[in-house]
This record gives C-alpha cells, sequence and structure tokens, in this order.
C-alpha cells in the first residue's frame, strides 16, 4: 500500500532563519519526522520530501505540503490550494504589538495578502496555548483550526558533571562566579531594558547571547532596543553575540539565574533550554512562558522592575531555594521531546489528509 508523500518546506534551514529560532524549529522537526517515518510501523508507508519553497516544481505531485513558518510582512504563502496545506505560526507579537512594530503601507498590504492566504489554510500549528488564542485574537481564525504542539530542547542542553569543560567555558567567556544569562533577539517584546536595569541596580553581572546583541544596526523602530543596549558601557553588561551550542551548554551550567524577561512569546525555547541544563530560572507572568514552566522558576511582572529585581534577590544567594527550582525545572522539562512533537505534527497531517 502506497502512503502519502509529505513536502516540508526546509527553507528557513538554508537562509538568514538557520541560526534563529526558525530554522531551529524546522531543523529538529525533520530530523524527527524522518525518524518516525523510518522507525515506526504506523508511518512506514508515508514518504517525506524536503524541498526548497522556490523550487516546487509541481505541487500535484504531492498529497500535502507543510511550511513550518510563516512571515506577517513576506509573501512566504502560496496561492495554491489544490492539496492540504499545514502552516507553523510560531507567534504574531509583531500584530499584538503593531504601535512598536510599524511596517507601514507597504508592510500593511503584505500582512493583508498573507492574513488572506492563511484564512485558507487547512490547519494551523503553533507553539503554545498563548500562541493559539493570540493568533485567534489576530485574524479571527477559528480555535478548532489551531493546533498547539510544542517545541523541545536540544538533547545537548543538559546537567555537565565535567568540571573541566565548564571551567574551560567559564575562562573562555571570562566569567564571574555569579551572573545572570539571557539568550535571544532584542526586539521590543523581549523586553532588555528592564532585564539591564534590574541588574545593574542590584549589581548582578548580566551576559546576553544571541547574534543580534552585537550586530551593527540602524536606528528604526523595530531596533530600539537594541540600539538602546549597544549603547549601555556598563562592565556589568556583557554582550557575547553568537555562542556556538556545545559553549552555550556550558553557560546555561555556569548561570546563577537564567531571566526571560518578555511581554510576550510563541513559546520560550531559550528558557527551556535553561530548564532542562538544570538552571533556575524567572520568567514573566501571564505570558506563555508561564504555560511552558508550569510552576517551576519563578514568575514576576514585565511591566514592575521591582518585581523582577525581588524575584532576583530571591534566588541570588539562596543555594537551598536553587537546588529546589534546579529539581522542579529538570522534571518539568522531561515532560518535552521532539519525538513527542513529530508525532503530533503527523496526527495534524493525519487530520488534513482525511
Amino acid at each position: 500500500m502506497i502512503g502519502p508523500k509529505i513536502a516540508l518546506d526546509i527553507s528557513p534551514t538554508l537562509n538568514q532563519n538557520a541560526q534563529r529560532g526558525v530554522g531551529f524549529y524546522t531543523s529538529h522537526l525533520q530530523t524527527a519526522l524522518l525518524s518516525e517515518l523510518k522507525n515506526n510501523p504506523l508511518y512506514k508507508n508515508w514518504h517525506l520530501d524536503l524541498i526548497n519553497n522556490q523550487q516546487i516544481q509541481s505541487p500535484f505531485s504531492y498529497n500535502l505540503i507543510h511550511y513550518p513558518f510563516f512571515d506577517p510582512f513576506a509573501l512566504t504563502l502560496p496561492s495554491r490550494q489544490h492539496i492540504p496545506i499545514i502552516v507553523t505560526v510560531h507567534d504574531l507579537v509583531p500584530r499584538l504589538f503593531k504601535k512598536d512594530f510599524p511596517v507601514g503601507l507597504k508592510g500593511e498590504i503584505t500582512w493583508l495578502r498573507q492574513l488572506h492566504q492563511l484564512k485558507k489554510v487547512d490547519y494551523i500549528i503553533t507553539d503554545s496555548h498563548t500562541s493559539k488564542y493570540a493568533i485567534n485574537k489576530v485574524t479571527g481564525i477559528k480555535l478548532d483550526k489551531i493546533y498547539t504542539i510544542y517545541l523541545a530542547a536540544d538533547p545537548i542542553y543538559r546537567p555537565i558533571k565535567s568540571l573541566k569543560l565548564l571551567e574551560k567555558v567559564k575562562k573562555k567567556f571570562n566569567l564571574p562566579e555569579k551572573f545572570i544569562l539571557y539568550t535571544g533577539d532584542i526586539n521590543v517584546n523581549k523586553n532588555i531594558p528592564l532585564l539591564v536595569n534590574a541588574c545593574l541596580k542590584l549589581k548582578y553581572p548580566l551576559y546576553i547571547v544571541g547574534a543580534s546583541a552585537v550586530k551593527k544596526t540602524i536606528e528604526h523602530p523595530w531596533t530600539k532596543d537594541l540600539v538602546w543596549l549597544q549603547n549601555q558601557s556598563s562592565p556589568l553588561i556583557n554582550r557575547l553575540g553568537f555562542v556556538e551550542s556545545i559553549d552555550l551548554a556550558g553557560l546555561y551550567n555556569l548561570a546563577t539565574i537564567y531571566c526571560q524577561p518578555s511581554f510576550a512569546e510563541g513559546f520560550g525555547l531559550g528558557m527551556l533550554e535553561a530548564m532542562q541544563s538544570g538552571c533556575p530560572v524567572v520568567y514573566s507572568q501571564d505570558t506563555s512562558l508561564e504555560e511552558i514552566a508550569d510552576n517551576s522558576g519563578l514568575s514576576f511582572n514585565p511591566y514592575d522592575q521591582s518585581s523582577l529585581q525581588r524575584t532576583l534577590q530571591t534566588i541570588w544567594s539562596d543555594k537551598k531555594q536553587q537546588n529546589i527550582l534546579r529539581q522542579q525545572e529538570l522534571k518539568r522539562a522531561s515532560h518535552f521531546s521532539w519525538q513527542q512533537t513529530a508525532l503530533q505534527t503527523l496526527a495534524v497531517y493525519q487530520l488534513a489528509l482525511l
């Protein structure tokens, strides 16, 4: 019996998104899907092609196409609807915070075209229930067309027992005995000024990982927090830029606290990586971060600097509290896996193929 032929667009692994969250998601999803199709008897007759959207010659040769990304301001979705289409929308933060992410007339027109195509797809996959309801609010697409499928952290992020390896990372980045860690982009929704100002007030060293923190940038409403960060000259604020995964795993293990101060997130992968590494985490209330942490770690009000400061102080010197959080987070992080992500994604494919 011949099974369905699925196309997965892996464009994000081949362009500027390769080192960003959407590239990470696409890369790990394709690996997990291929593993299930190879090893799971339920899918032994299924076939998965890894394609580049620009190279699709004949969509009619597939039974379903999955676009694992969605850009509100670029024409990434096809107009054709001859076969089932699945789209992963990680978040719609720029539409939730429209004042902070102005796009002009051309951008608004592109958004309307993308929205028109998005409403025609069979199902949407997103990273959290928080994101699911945000997509419904922004687009009006019915909730029964949107499926939450959690991501997972790379297995490289784990508690490291090798003191030699940790000492190597510590020397490489000239790390102090205690420090706060943040990984990710520096967009307005990330709320980095709150974290920076809290660390300055408390005199806690802060290390920021992510290519955007050190790249040359121009003044623009979208980059105002990045420009602000790059103008900070305190020795307490350290911008490391892009860090290889093996070194980042060490940073998570060495950090006293990982902080995710975002106003909004689609998921919160950096926080999950920290949790899986056994690093105590603090994160914003009323966001997807609470959903992912699920009562592990400590939350704070992202609109109140004193709330963040009190939360950081609660953990900073309390070894007992750190160990309690570490155990809670490791237990919670164990519930996420790429195999689970792949199986739930395949279930959505099956639904679309009915």
